[in-house]
């Protein structure tokens, strides 16, 4: 008899064992496919991605710079010429015919 329980105990054991790898499966396959799921909405969305945001803010800052810098040799440049002074006066209209 004490064989019997034993056999009993060591099948329930390996059916626990068989359904816990089972649901291991099961929730693998579970997370994929959600995973996927996830993934196909954010494409749909059209979000960008942080390394792609961080690059393009980093560029957008260094034209600032780049662009501030040329706006103060601009600047300087056309104090050297002159350019601050006063406009030429506009040119006359051309003298009728009599």
């Amino acid at each position: 008899m004490n064989q019997g329980q034993n056999r009993i105990f060591d099948e329930f054991a390996k059916l626990m064992t068989d359904a816990a790898g089972a649901a291991q499966g099961v929730k693998r396959e579970v997370e994929t496919a959600f995973r996927s799921q996830a993934e196909r909405f954010m494409a749909d969305m059209d979000l960008v991605k942080r390394d792609e945001f961080e690059a393009v803010r980093e560029m957008a800052a260094n034209a600032r710079a780049e662009n501030e810098l040329l706006k103060k040799r601009i600047e300087a440049l056309e104090a050297q010429i002159g350019a601050d002074s006063p406009e030429k006066p506009a040119r006359k209209a051309p003298a009728g015919k009599k």
